[in-house]
């Protein structure tokens, strides 16, 4: 059973086919991949592909993937989940992204506070971790407000648009949260 998550004002919940067009439109968005190492989606048959492939991830027990959504007027605003789920090794890497409309609201802080909650004290996690564009200034902030710890850089670690990226490593311990 996908686990439901509440905010004061989201509802995190399982992505469905249904969501394939809020996909779409987050991925679609250059504002939204130019920090993400992964290429600006140009269909909707590639955002289906992205649904498919959190189920199959949570069904693998690799990562979760929620769908935020507004509790007001159900919009569906962007994703924000674990990648890199180990259960085995109590570890898993952050990932998260707003429509642009939705930027600079507190939303990002709001359901990141909750998953971490969640990954800690729900599926008995030690360490969360994030690996984030040196260029991200906004999610650099974020995450440092958040408690975590810059734990180093990852040189030419990720590509964007053919190009390679400089990476932050940003960790968080159970004890330090």
């Amino acid at each position: 059973m996908f686990p439901m998550l509440e905010t004061e004002r989201l509802v995190l919940r399982e992505i469905t086919e249904a969501d394939t067009s809020g996909i779409f439109a987050c991925f679609a968005n250059e504002e939204v991949t130019k920090y993400y190492g992964q290429e600006t989606l140009k269909n909707e048959e590639d955002a289906k592909g992205f649904v498919t492939f959190f189920a199959q991830s949570y069904r693998d027990k690799r990562g979760i993937r929620w769908g935020i959504e507004l509790k007001d007027s159900k919009e569906f605003i962007g994703t924000v989940g674990f990648n890199a789920l180990s259960l085995k090794h109590k570890r898993a890497e952050i990932g998260y992204e707003l429509h642009p409309n939705h930027w600079r609201k507190g939303y990002a802080t709001e359901v990141i506070t909750k998953i971490l909650d969640y990954g800690f004290n729900d599926l008995g996690l030690t360490r969360i971790g994030a690996v984030v564009f040196v260029e991200n200034v906004a999610s650099n902030q974020l995450l440092l407000s958040l408690g975590f710890v810059k734990e180093g850089v990852l040189k030419q670690y990720m590509y964007q648009n053919d190009i390679a990226h400089d990476t932050y490593v940003y960790g968080l311990l159970k004890e330090q949260a």
